[in-house]
């Protein structure tokens, strides 16, 4: 692992819905988290990519249950690593980060990660963060064609927009305070992320319509969205086309297990 210098750090969420997660029910497992692909856990294999990443200076794992994660065998150098700390999220994904990031021991920049963003490479991590520019939020995508130049085609959450569909790659830079601003908006949203109409009804009827008959650039859709909820957004197109692949579905998995085999 590299020496850390630029002084990010790094959240990965690693916890789980309330209720059984299908995925790692499939499998056998209670947590998610700790689903092997390709022979390594998910975690493991983000955590590495941190660790090897030198703009993270320090990485903490949020999960509902630290203590099973923390016991897990194949953990154990994280446990000992010092720049890793694993803390018990609360009750939302963006009341966690946003706990995270009001306490004084961590603030801002934070890159935000999945325990399931298994693509995740030191390349891309400073890809991003040399991406995020001067926004409170910057969000990772990858253009639909991208994705399935290396990959095939995939059903995906597509965002359409004028000039292109795009993915969510599970990568977000909290840069500065409007940051919060938008961490509150998305509390109260959460429940429709995996639905873009009912998403884009949360920013109202003008952006909403602009939206449907995609009259907006990903760039001017994202300003004006920021402007709803008091944060400057913008994204971040990465060129690894696999980024817009998470482990969610058996489907997933399969995917990705054939992906990381390629690379070796």
């Amino acid at each position: 692992m590299t020496t850390a210098s630029h002084g990010w750090t790094a959240l990965v969420l690693a916890g789980q819905r309330p209720g059984i997660d299908p995925l790692a029910a499939h499998f056998g497992i209670e947590t998610k988290a700790l689903i092997p692909v390709a022979g390594e856990l998910m975690l493991n294999r983000v955590l590495m990519a941190l660790a090897d990443a030198p703009e993270i200076a320090r990485i903490i794992v949020l999960a509902q249950n630290t203590l099973k994660l923390r016991a897990h065998r194949d953990l154990g150098w994280a446990v000992e690593e010092p720049r890793i700390e694993f803390r018990v999220s609360g009750a939302t994904i963006s009341g966690s980060v946003l706990s995270a990031i009001e306490d004084p021991a961590i603030g801002l920049p934070v890159l935000v990660t999945t325990a399931d963003n298994v693509m995740l490479t030191p390349a891309t991590i400073s890809e991003f963060v040399a991406g995020a520019g001067a926004s409170d939020v910057s969000v990772a995508l990858v253009e639909r064609s991208n994705l399935e130049a290396a990959v095939g085609p995939n059903r995906r959450t597509w965002l359409t927009f004028r000039g292109g569909a795009f993915t969510g790659a599970n990568l977000f830079a909290l840069t500065a305070p409007g940051a919060r601003n938008a961490l509150r908006f998305w509390e109260r949203v959460e429940q429709d992320r995996k639905s873009v109409l009912r998403l884009a009804a949360h920013f109202g009827p003008v952006l909403m319509v602009k939206l449907l008959l995609r009259r907006m650039t990903v760039d001017a859709a994202l300003k004006a969205a920021g402007s709803k909820l008091g944060a400057s957004a913008a994204p971040v197109l990465l060129s690894d086309g696999r980024m817009g692949v998470d482990v969610d579905k058996i489907e997933d998995h399969a995917l990705a297990e054939r992906l990381l085999g390629h690379r070796g």
